[in-house]
């Protein structure tokens, strides 16, 4: 495409729209992908050339143990979330605007709040000496402590307690686009509101449960604060290994193994999504409402 100068009659290049988006790909470049390859190749030349570092991992219980911790908790959570954030989306999308206004501030102001700060809050309301503890101790329904912190009980709590926005918030927004008429249609041809949920509104909502569950799941696999101030020794999330091993032992081609593992995991719950159960429709539905 060219222009033309008025004054001159000369036609000049016109700047083509490509070069908008260098900016954007020299900041991915230096901060994401040059560090993300500096890594993925010291897992495999640090501290010898080789796969000793992965073999050294998959032949090590605890850090096998540690993976399995970490996949095992997470799909926990993002459970509870699905199921929680269902249930409140669902309040919202039927209630009115007043209402529906409340219980969105509820869910999206926390947000704000510094995921240190909230881990913390989530330690005094958990430990032996928390608020729950005792409250319940106080009405004389236990006579000790619930062991309510230090496990993989607590991380799940605290993964849940960050990550419930990301599931309400794409699920509500699929369940308010549905067509109302679709339901009034399937009670009009005598359908029980039971039927016309899961028969109609239900299959209708699920693109937002689907991306929900997904950005949960995968975020979750890499929380550090959560699992290092609500967990044990005993249950560590890989990335808790991660830091141990490179900040503790100065091992950063472990670490790096480590690291790189986990983002395979996390690529390959990506691809599975997309190939097996498309997510990736499920997330265009669930913003565009399609």
């Amino acid at each position: 495409m060219v222009t033309k100068n008025k004054d001159r009659g000369l036609a000049l290049p016109a700047p083509s729209p490509a070069w908008l988006i260098l900016p954007g790909l020299l900041v991915l470049f230096f901060l994401f992908l040059w560090p993300l390859s500096q890594m993925i190749i010291r897992s495999f030349t640090d501290p010898e050339l080789g796969l000793g570092n992965y073999q050294r991992f998959f032949t090590t219980s605890s850090a096998v143990r540690s993976l399995l911790t970490t996949m095992k908790v997470s799909l926990a959570a993002t459970l509870i979330c699905a199921v929680i954030g269902y249930i409140y989306a669902y309040t919202m999308a039927g209630a009115s605007t007043a209402v529906r206004r409340l219980l969105m501030a509820a869910i999206v102001l926390p947000m704000g709040i510094n995921l240190l700060v909230r881990t913390f809050a989530l330690q005094a309301i958990l430990r032996d000496t928390g608020v729950i503890n005792q409250a319940l101790m106080g009405i004389g329904l236990i006579t000790e402590p619930l062991p309510l912190i230090r496990n993989q009980f607590a991380v799940a709590v605290g993964i849940v307690s960050m990550q419930l926005p990301f599931m309400v918030l794409p699920v509500f927004s699929t369940m308010v686009k549905i067509d109302q008429n679709l339901l009034l249609a399937g009670k009009g041809l005598g359908a029980t509101p039971a039927r016309v949920f899961f028969d109609i509104y239900f299959p209708l909502s699920l693109p937002g449960v689907l991306a929900g569950s997904l950005i949960v799941f995968v975020s979750s696999l890499g929380f550090y604060v959560v699992p290092a101030l609500l967990g044990s020794g005993n249950d560590q999330f890989l990335s808790e290994l991660v830091f141990f091993w490179v900040r503790g032992r100065g091992q950063f081609g472990y670490g790096s193994a480590m690291g790189a593992i986990l983002l395979v995991l996390t690529l390959g719950t990506l691809l599975v999504a997309s190939r097996f159960i498309g997510i990736d429709k499920a997330i265009v539905q669930s913003t565009k409402g399609e």
